[in-house]
């Protein structure tokens, strides 16, 4: 029979049907073709896109040259523009302001790769480096409230360009979903005097049923409520609420639960498109007792449809359990076709 439950964070419902227990391949899309041609993103057309921001390259290298590891370039097509005053004005009844922000890209490599998996655990580590360094320099702006680091991958996802890269977009006022999450963060922590990220990571691990991979600072876990099928959580057990404080931690054992459950996902679902995104706490805010940071991995496999946009509810028909499962026999070695 399916199942309805609840995500207490976002104060959400999600219909389980856990009488269709689909596997992998009830998902098979059809393969994104190649990108042929020209990638302004590779080593050599550093005049391509916009100027670099920042790089980590070779010192005896100029910027906007060949010699680099990663380059940070403003969008070419921003959606938000770094330049200008907000001018938050009325309009009626309305709230109105200037479209002032920063669209960062995060090219990966200079090589023509099209998944971060197949960068090395230290170069993925470079790449996680660069969002927090990135982060640190943005909320120095008084005019940004919240950074938000997301990846598309495939054009089932939104990528325009199939060279391994990331993205930033910076807002002068904190996400709606996110201010969501907050909420039902304090108000457990209210209620009960506890993170309840910190709960979640608590059980998931005691379950083990959803469990992905676990090492000794972070776990990679199915979400109780998963919206998608194979919808995959990576967050840290210390309590953090600023993903700007993950040295920490230690970002080499991030990026290599991260790659490795990235890597899981692609033996299991055969390269899918996917979104990841990094949801942290906002610039204006002080360190959070009731936030905690964490990385949503959100497969392309099924379509939100009428039912979904027009109540609010997800219909996932993989239970998270069966996901787990899934992923935790998968591989976490590079496809052959990555070598």
């Amino acid at each position: 029979m399916p199942e309805l439950r609840r995500d207490h964070i976002a104060s959400r419902w999600v219909i389980v049907a856990t009488e269709r227990t689909a596997r992998p391949n009830d998902f098979a899309l059809p393969p994104t073709p190649p990108q042929d041609g020209f990638c302004p993103f590779c080593e050599g057309n550093e005049d391509k896109p916009p100027p670099e921001i920042v790089a980590l390259r070779n010192p005896e290298t100029a910027p906007n040259t060949p010699g680099w590891r990663i380059r940070v370039v403003a969008n070419k097509y921003p959606a938000l523009l770094i330049e200008g005053n907000l001018d938050k004005r009325p309009h009626g009844f309305y709230d109105m302001m200037n479209g002032i922000g920063a669209h960062e890209v995060i090219i990966e490599t200079p090589e023509h790769c099209t998944s971060i998996t197949e960068l090395d655990t230290k170069r993925v580590e470079e790449v996680l480096c660069t969002y927090r360094e990135r982060l640190i320099d943005l909320k120095r702006d008084q005019r940004f409230a919240y950074g938000l680091v997301f990846k598309n991958v495939g054009s089932a996802a939104g990528a325009s360009l199939e060279h391994s890269h990331s993205q930033i977009i910076v807002t002068p006022i904190v996400p709606s979903l996110l201010e969501r999450e907050m909420d039902g963060a304090r108000r457990f922590f209210e209620y009960r005097g506890r993170c309840i990220f910190c709960d979640m990571v608590s059980q998931e691990i005691a379950e083990g049923s959803r469990i992905v991979i676990e090492d000794e600072h972070f776990v990679s876990f199915t979400p109780f409520a998963s919206r998608f099928p194979f919808e995959t959580w990576l967050m840290p057990k210390v309590h953090q609420s600023h993903f700007e404080n993950v040295q920490d931690l230690g970002t080499d054992e991030l990026a290599d639960i991260l790659r490795r459950t990235l890597l899981k996902l692609e033996h299991a679902l055969e390269n899918p498109a996917y979104n990841y995104v990094l949801h942290t706490a906002p610039f204006t805010s002080s360190d959070m007792e009731t936030y905690h940071w964490h990385i949503e991995i959100i497969p392309r496999l099924t379509r939100v449809a009428g039912f979904e946009w027009g109540s609010g509810f997800y219909i996932n028909p993989v239970p998270p359990e069966t996901a787990a499962e899934f992923l935790r026999q998968s591989p976490d070695e590079p496809l052959k076709s990555a070598e």
